[in-house]
């Protein structure tokens, strides 16, 4: 009986134990759970920054600037920009792959950002491994253009032209693509020898051919659209599939003879590798419900921007595709980082 007894309470205690410590735990998995979706509504908790790899007064730096307006609104805390211009948009894409993947740092480029996996592949970051592609925001093709002491009035009599006058173009940046667009146009499908004159994003560039520094520009619709509407500029053919509604008497490439041949210049926001997958899903819907606001659409329209959006797989794959397309012609023209 007294064995029994001294066995009974000593049972007992370490049953007490195992239940004292199985009611901790299991209060501590609901607690875990219910900070999950707390922690997640808390985002973003402090300002967000959006480095934008090239510099003010391009199409990225336009597109840049719109977004982080709204995006202030949609998120609930500042978004502020930081232009990082330099290397064709390496500089930029670099400084923002060795941010802190928490969310609040994010890169703003352009489809240089495919093109120089090719061209510059040691441009200081992997841009499979270092980044995670949140959405495609809009684009717009690409157009030649000219300075009007130019006498041509045509892509026919501007090539045309080329062939007995030494003529050279103004590009926004090495391996962008209204310098690839120029490349293979002039260079790779006309046979022709012009020099691209690369300059440190697309403002300077138009500014160089307003100035008469150079007699022929390529670039992304909107920044040298205003210079064409004021008649400081000749726009010569558009790289889009169709005619756009901001210049409705400019021809496509197709039209002007070089059928299939469609390139846009597009702007996208990635994140730093390692960013939350409820993060980068909360962005994504942010910048899909900026895009269907009429506002936005209505600034977009009036730069002869097209507004895409989609989800960060389509954005993936779009990548992907441009990479191909692009890589095909830096190393046709065998065109080299400068």
């Amino acid at each position: 009986m007294l064995g029994y007894i001294y066995r009974t309470p000593r049972c007992t205690l370490q049953e007490n134990t195992v239940n004292l410590w199985s009611r901790l735990c299991l209060v501590f998995s609901f607690t875990l759970v219910a900070a999950g979706p707390v922690a997640a509504q808390a985002y973003p908790n402090k300002p967000v920054k959006l480095i934008i790899a090239f510099a003010p007064a391009g199409p990225a730096d336009l597109i840049g600037r719109i977004t982080a307006l709204k995006l202030t609104d949609i998120l609930g805390q500042p978004v502020i920009v930081d232009n990082k211009g330099g290397a064709g948009g390496n500089l930029g894409a670099a400084l923002a792959s060795k941010a802190p993947a928490d969310g609040h740092t994010f890169l703003i480029t352009t489809s240089a950002f495919a093109v120089n996996v090719t061209l510059s592949p040691k441009g200081g970051y992997d841009p499979d491994r270092d980044f995670i592609p949140v959405a495609v925001i809009a684009r717009q093709p690409n157009l030649i253009f000219t300075h009007p002491s130019l006498p041509v009035n045509t892509l026919a009599e501007l090539l045309t032209h080329a062939k007995t006058n030494k003529l050279s173009f103004a590009s926004p940046g090495s391996g962008t693509t209204p310098h690839l667009t120029a490349e293979n146009l002039f260079n790779q499908a006309s046979k022709l020898d012009m020099v691209p004159i690369h300059y440190r994003g697309a403002g300077p560039a138009i500014t160089a051919v307003v100035g008469g520094e150079v007699t022929v520009g390529s670039g992304a619709l909107s920044t040298p659209l205003p210079f064409v509407k004021t008649g400081k500029l000749k726009a010569l053919a558009v790289s889009s599939e169709k005619r756009v509604a901001a210049l409705p008497d400019v021809p496509t490439f197709a039209e002007s003879g070089f059928p299939g041949v469609v390139d846009d210049t597009w702007i996208g926001l990635l994140a730093p590798a390692g960013t939350p997958p409820a993060v980068i899903q909360k962005v994504n819907e942010a910048i899909n419900s900026m895009l269907k606001t009429p506002d936005v659409r209505e600034r977009l329209s009036a730069m002869a921007f097209e507004p895409v959006g989609g989800t960060p797989q389509q954005f993936a794959d779009y990548i992907k595709t441009e990479t191909v397309k692009w890589g095909k012609i830096v190393r046709d023209g065998n065109i080299k980082p400068d």
